[in-house]
């Protein structure tokens, strides 16, 4: 039977705002800015809107809104990073959020788990537990089949039809992360951590060609410490076939208020410093190809 619900769930999944004709083999994603929060996941929460939000990457999609101006298609999560997370595998689950036993296939015992931010979280990203009660593995089976396996179908799809039409693709996945690893004031950390899951996910020049774009615009740069890339970027980076991705991680204080999950006065000279480097990431990724 159809299942308006269900339909209307998937619809949400994600957005890909694509230029009128793609000019560049970059493709721009932001898995963790989705901010449509299902009013059953807000009820079983124990914590208000703004403590589950603390787990967004807020605000990063409108940092790259650019892109589909510059030929580059724009793809972004619309269901919270807290809901369902499109950085871990899929089967990435903590057994004791569930009432019932998982099944074999399920990875309970990654590092990501641990920490409580598996596939579907147990914790917040400052730590607080998200649920009042245990749930059904049935829950985790719908936020997979309706929110992460979209999102990594839309993915795939968006990078072969890139590597297809220009022999190669560069994702860049844009992450942005809190204090105090992203302190903005001098000598306090980096505004920019680019994981290349240590050389594995990205081709030295590809990511050598960030870096320079990015410091270029002013922004201090520090590889893969303490983010050296997620699930997408191990699993998605292969550059012997011409897949490069690089994980790129912004600096909150650079353009937000952290507590009020407001855009602070900062925000536009970022997003106008994020535009120009993709503009030259893109104009000068021709000669990688």
């Amino acid at each position: 039977m159809h299942d308006p619900a269900a339909s209307a769930t998937v619809a949400a999944a994600f957005t890909i705002r694509r230029p009128a004709r793609q000019t560049s083999p970059v493709v721009i994603a932001s898995p963790h800015s989705g901010n449509l929060y299902p009013a059953a996941f807000i009820a079983e929460s124990r914590l208000d809107a703004r403590a589950l939000r603390k787990s967004e990457d807020s605000f990063v999609d409108e940092l790259c809104a650019c892109a589909p101006s510059l030929g580059m298609p724009l793809l972004a999560a619309g269901f919270p990073r807290a809901y369902c997370d499109v950085n871990r595998e899929a089967w990435e689950l903590d057994p004791a959020m569930f009432e019932d036993a998982l099944p074999p296939h399920v990875n309970t015992t990654s590092p990501r788990v641990a920490a409580g931010l598996g596939t579907i979280a147990r914790v917040v990203a400052s730590g607080e537990p998200i649920y009042r009660h245990k749930l059904r593995f049935a829950e985790a089976e719908s936020r997979i089949a309706t929110c992460w396996q979209p999102y990594h179908d839309a993915l795939t799809d968006l990078m072969a039809t890139t590597k297809s039409r220009f022999g190669a693709c560069f994702l860049l996945d844009i992450h942005s992360m809190p204090s105090p690893y992203g302190h903005a004031a001098p000598g306090h950390g980096p505004d920019i951590v680019l994981g290349d899951a240590h050389g594995t996910a990205c081709g030295r020049s590809v990511v050598g060609l960030i870096e320079r774009e990015l410091r270029a615009e002013g922004l201090t740069v520090r590889r893969n410490d303490p983010y050296a890339g997620g699930y997408v970027t191990r699993h998605y980076g292969r550059p012997r076939e011409r897949l490069h991705v690089a994980q790129i991680e912004i600096a909150r204080p650079l353009y937000m208020n952290e507590v009020l999950i407001t855009r602070t006065a900062g925000f536009d000279a970022l997003q106008a410093q994020l535009c120009r480097a993709f503009a030259n990431i893109a104009q000068h990724s021709a000669v990688l190809l």
